[in-house]
Parts: structure tokens; C-alpha cells; sequence
């Protein structure tokens, strides 16, 4: 029976992921579809930036009040520490689910985000995922319940066999273009303390900051403290990470972490628009692009001939052409012109 659910919850999110909605809506829609056979309280989905798995857009179930405390602990938890069932550690195993009750006691005696952060609102019992497809992580999920019953193995099974679905769904709304105005003009740089929380900003951050909030309250805070965890467990002090901001445009955000100065622990978070390499990088990802494609676009962006490409590659033209024949299908285009046209938006 629950091979037939999920065969049904998949094909109800393909057709979600057909009609053009942004990550946040398709999660929200997604989500729906999950609760008909895995009831929860409360859940949080989270879009990634599929280089550093740092969470750029967050869904909630129903409304979180999270505090900056929360936000900060979860983030150090999540990215720094030792916590049973981490995104990244789910991706390393072949079957990316878990539930908190199938890890060692131990690991979950000292957990801060199961102790600290969900006990005191009574969600007990939580369920994760990572949405990973062609080696490629695009979302993470979490579903929670409180005291009582458990998440049962059929229900860890069912959210098994959709997490590929969900993540094929989360790349296709990754593609989507949704710019409606240009983006920010000006420095956007804020200084921030060593655990991600806001000091000080220029004032086109400031503005831009503001608009973010406004469009989706706590989406950019979570990030700064993603990115800020990150750069501080870093060898290089730094961590970067792609989103859209609130007009639908993507940034950059790099945290870089302070080696001199009174506080050597706070972060320079700059943010930037996308180039054209970070843009493409991203969406040939979402296309399903290998990388020797993505290798053979990259040079087309740069208006290199078939020879030329073959040769800065050390492959055939014959091959290039092979090359560019799949990227065509996958991008859905029939030359290069319609292909740069496509990724440069």
C-alpha cells in the first residue's frame, strides 16, 4: 500500500514542479502532499545551495517563531558541531533518511538541536532527508511530531522513495526565472559578530536587507548564520553561498572571517550579484548538466569555436559536438545562441 502512495505522492509533485512555482511555494504544496500518508506537527524544508548545503530559502509547516538564539544554535548545531543526522552526513549514506530514534542514545543524549531546541516545543520525535538527485543535494527536510507516537519504517520508507522526486521538483524550481526589478545597487556589506548576528551595515544593506525581510521574514538571517558558521569552522575563514534575493535575482553572499582588529571574530559578509559563472554554474546543475558539459558551456559563454573548445579541453570537436548535442536536450534549446540566451538571464 505504501509503495502506491508513494508512487502517487511522486507523481502529484512532478506536476508541482511543472507549474512554475518558486521553491517556497513548491514546498509548501509539496508538504501537503507528504501529510496525507506521514502525518506531522510541524516541518521545515529548506532549499540549498548545492556546493555548501548552506539553507537559502526556508518552509515552514505553520508559522515558527524562531529567536535569534534559536537560529544561531541551530546553525552552529547544524553546520559546526557534532549532531546525530546532519544533512551532510545523511548525504554520505546511500539512503538519505533518518529518523532521531534509530541514533545512538549517546549521540542524542548531547544533541543540542533535539535538547535544547525541539523538546522545549514539544516536538519530540523528528524525521530528515535530503533531497539529492544525480549526486546533487537541492533541499533538506525535517518533520516533527510530539510526545507519542513515533515515525513508523513504512513512513521512513515513503519519504525514502519520494526524496529523489523532491529533489528532481526543488532543481526544476531552481530553473524558473522570477526577476522582477534589478538588483541592488551599491556596497552591500554588513559586519557581523562571530556567530552571524548583525552589528553594523552600509546603508544600500540596510535597504536591501529590508526588502528581503519584507518578502520573506528570517529567509536571509538564517543564511548569514549558515554562511557565518561555516566561514568560522573554516581553514580559510571564508564561506559563500547562492540565493535569490527579493526581487528574484541571484547573489552571492561571502562571509570572510576578521584576522585582525578588536574582535577578530566577526565576519565581513559581502553581498554581490551572481556572475555569469557562479549564474550558469548553478542552473547547468539543475539541468542536469556532467561536468565535462558544463566544462563545454562555460566555453561557449566565452564565444570559443568547436576547435578551439576541443583543444583548451583536450577533446575531439567530434566530442564537442556530442557534448553540446546533450546540453542542448537538457537545456531544452537547438543552438548556441538559444542556449547562452537561456542560462544568461
Amino acid at each position: 500500500m505504501w509503495e502506491e502512495r508513494a508512487e502517487h505522492a511522486r507523481a502529484e509533485i512532478a506536476a508541482l514542479a511543472t507549474s512554475g512555482l518558486d521553491l517556497a511555494g513548491l514546498y509548501a504544496s509539496a508538504l501537503a502532499v507528504v501529510r496525507q500518508t506521514v502525518p506531522f506537527e510541524q516541518a521545515c524544508w529548506a532549499g540549498v545551495d548545492p556546493d555548501t548545503l548552506v539553507m537559502t530559502s526556508i518552509t515552514n509547516w505553520r508559522p515558527w517563531q524562531v529567536t535569534e538564539e534559536y537560529a544561531i544554535r541551530f546553525a552552529e548545531s547544524e553546520y559546526t558541531g557534532q549532531e546525530p543526522n546532519t544533512f551532510a552526513e545523511l548525504l554520505r549514506r546511500p539512503h538519505p533518511v533518518a529518523r532521531i530514534s534509530d541514533a545512538p542514545h549517546r549521540d542524542v543524549a548531547r544533541s543540542v538541536r533535539i535538547n535544547d531546541l525541539l523538546v522545549p516545543q514539544g516536538l519530540e520525535h523528528e524525521l530528515r532527508t535530503a533531497f539529492r538527485v544525480d549526486d546533487a543535494c537541492w533541499g533538506v527536510g525535517s518533520l516533527f511530531r510530539e510526545h507519542g507516537q513515533d515515525f513508523t519504517d513504512r513512513e521512513l520508507e515513503f519519504l525514502g522513495a519520494i526524496a529523489a522526486t523532491l529533489a528532481a521538483a526543488s532543481r526544476i524550481a531552481v530553473r524558473v526565472a522570477h526577476p522582477s526589478r534589478p538588483p541592488a545597487v551599491g556596497p552591500v556589506i554588513v559586519i557581523a559578530g562571530p556567530h552571524g548576528e548583525l552589528r553594523a551595515a552600509t546603508a544600500a544593506a540596510t535597504a536591501w536587507l529590508a526588502e528581503v525581510e519584507d518578502a520573506a521574514p528570517g529567509r536571509f538571517t538564517m543564511t548569514l548564520y549558515a554562511v557565518a558558521a561555516q566561514a568560522h569552522a573554516a581553514a580559510s575563514g571564508t564561506a559563500r553561498a547562492r540565493m535569490r534575493d527579493s526581487g528574484g535575482n541571484w547573489v552571492v553572499l561571502q562571509a570572510s572571517r576578521l584576522i585582525t582588529g578588536d574582535d577578530p571574530e566577526q565576519m565581513v559578509v559581502t553581498v554581490e550579484p551572481a556572475t555569469t559563472h557562479d549564474l550558469v554554474s548553478l542552473l547547468l546543475a539543475a539541468y542536469g548538466a556532467t561536468a565535462r558539459e558544463r566544462e563545454v558551456c562555460l566555453e561557449v559563454l566565452s564565444g570559443n569555436s568547436t576547435v578551439d573548445i576541443g583543444r583548451h579541453l583536450f577533446i575531439s570537436p567530434h566530442t564537442v559536438h556530442d557534448h553540446l548535442k546533450a546540453l542542448f536536450g537538457k537545456v531544452g534549446v537547438g543552438s548556441r545562441g538559444e542556449l547562452v540566451a537561456k542560462l544568461v538571464v
